[in-house]
């Protein structure tokens, strides 16, 4: 594919942001106890690339963090990203001649343009239906939905899941917290041509829904104060909004505590949950246009 580079402020993350509202997300295990107090901002370019076999373990990594210890075989699931690696990209640091000079004068370094910053692609869960992997994942979906799902919406998942006559696909798009929405457009964009192009090919990317895991956050209601809901990525209150069915989960039990803003100390505790997306494909390109729109519209402010 052809990497699109992004330059990306982390500092001042407000301004960055589509609704002015800060993220978060779930300190690992083996995070230390300090948590970060300095307003430091660094400036990145990045760009998506095809995944490769060295992307895996970082891929395993965001998928980590998205089915924060759910009983999935995510090396396998990693592997499935990387091995149709002709549709969707990893978000990386872009690389440069300085980095091939670098490279040369000590190979044995560890090269940052290796790290995995993010994730976007579609996995045709029919397709793969028997993968352990793919079944676990909806062995998870249906468990959760008879807790916290409706009948009707267990139904509709069932019928895009399970149903024969309709075509599914998982959509990942996940990424380290803090980096903007702004990357999500190109990502998205390369994800549908690519689809296009595999689809001419004969290949199975038509789909009737895309299944999607979306991570938010959320202050308890206070007195007058109505609960508040924080997004960890943006951008994907615009794929809720148009999506056919969803439920919602909490993920407390599994996580640590979730910090709001900038990871400071005096950041207020939120409570991490998972809501779950049936999105018709049709919807797609609709989704991703509205989310440039308003990039688009912050940036020119």
């Amino acid at each position: 594919m052809t990497s699109k580079k992004l330059k990306v402020e982390a500092e001042d993350e407000e301004e960055q942001r589509m609704d002015a509202k800060s993220g978060s997300d779930e300190s690992s295990d083996e995070e230390n106890d300090e948590a970060y107090e300095g307003d430091e901002g660094i400036t990145v370019d990045f760009e998506g690339r095809n995944p490769i076999d060295p992307d895996l373990d970082g891929i395993k990594q965001l998928l980590g963090q998205l089915f924060v210890k759910a009983h999935i075989d995510l090396t396998e699931l990693a592997g499935v990203i990387v091995a149709q690696n002709y549709v969707g990209s990893v978000l990386k640091q872009a690389y440069t001649d300085a980095d091939d000079d670098e490279e040369d004068e000590d190979t044995d370094m560890g090269d940052p343009c290796q790290v995995v910053f993010g994730v976007t692609t579609i996995i045709n869960l029919a397709n793969k239906q028997e993968l352990a992997s793919v079944r676990q994942l909806k062995k998870m979906i249906f468990e959760k939905a008879e807790k916290y799902a409706t009948e009707l919406v267990q139904q509709q998942f069932r019928e895009a899941l399970e149903g024969g006559s309709k075509t599914t696909g998982l959509l990942l798009n996940e990424r380290f917290i803090n980096i903007p929405a702004a990357v999500c457009v190109p990502m998205c964009e390369n994800l549908l041509s690519e689809m296009e192009r595999a689809r001419t090919k004969g290949m199975p990317f038509a789909f009737d829904y895309y299944l999607m895991f979306v991570k938010y956050y959320q202050h308890a209601a206070a007195g007058d104060k109505p609960a508040e809901v924080i997004y960890s990525n943006d951008e994907e209150e615009y794929f809720i909004k148009d999506s056919c069915a969803s439920f919602d989960y909490s993920v407390q039990k599994e996580t640590t505590t979730a910090l709001a803003g900038q990871w400071q100390k005096k950041d207020e505790e939120l409570q991490p949950f998972r809501k779950v997306l049936l999105i018709e494909a049709s919807k797609l390109p609709g989704i991703v246009a509205t989310i440039k729109n308003l990039v688009a519209s912050v940036a020119n402010k």
